[in-house]
């Protein structure tokens, strides 16, 4: 990656699923952009979602990093990556732009058994991963826990004018990448 020192901008493109292997890179490329001490990231963002662990990581990390960070929603935001996309100090999002809500599940191995104690278990976990993302999206929204509820329950995709009615955004706007500014492309490889 080939930042200058001290960049007062910096633009990064993120279009991928939320897992293990895309974690590490965009957290690898943002943990570069603070060593080289990058004033402000722009982070171009489209995500299906993925799993709720390593977004909480990503969420958190963001969240942290000593530059200003503008999480841009260039396509679709849906699931976990609800919750990474509030990581932005200031959020944008195209007029085309969507956000999807739903609830948090898990996938059975084929011929998987469950006991009592096993569902349990799976159930409190999913209680509690919903309970930690509905406060982080209450905290950075004007969206009441019962609106947040219904949207997990629903399975509901938001356009950008209801993103912004509801504080999820801040403004609607579409992209203008800054000429001779370093651009930076993540793949999901």
């Amino acid at each position: 990656m080939d930042i200058p020192r001290q960049a007062p901008l910096v633009y990064i493109s993120f279009s991928a699923d939320i897992n293990l292997n895309t974690t590490e890179n965009l957290i690898k490329v943002v943990a570069h952009c603070a060593n080289q001490e990058v004033q402000k990231v722009h982070l171009l963002f489209s995500t299906t979602g993925g799993t709720v662990i390593q977004g909480l990581n990503l969420y958190n990390v963001l969240k942290g990093m000593p530059f200003e960070l503008i999480m841009h929603n260039v396509g679709s935001v849906n699931s976990i990556g609800n919750i990474i996309y509030l990581s932005g100090n200031k959020r944008l999002a195209t007029a085309s732009a969507t956000f999807m809500f739903h609830g948090v599940g898990f996938t059975l191995q084929q011929g998987q058994r469950l006991e009592q104690k096993d569902l349990q278990e799976k159930l409190d976990s999913i209680f509690s991963d919903q309970k930690r993302m509905g406060d982080i999206i209450s905290a950075h929204t004007q969206l009441t826990e019962s609106e947040v509820e219904s949207l997990f329950r629903e399975a509901q995709t938001k356009d950008a004018s209801f993103a912004l009615s509801k504080g999820i955004i801040h403004e609607i706007q579409e992209v203008t990448i800054t000429p001779s500014t370093p651009i930076i492309t993540l793949t999901s490889k």
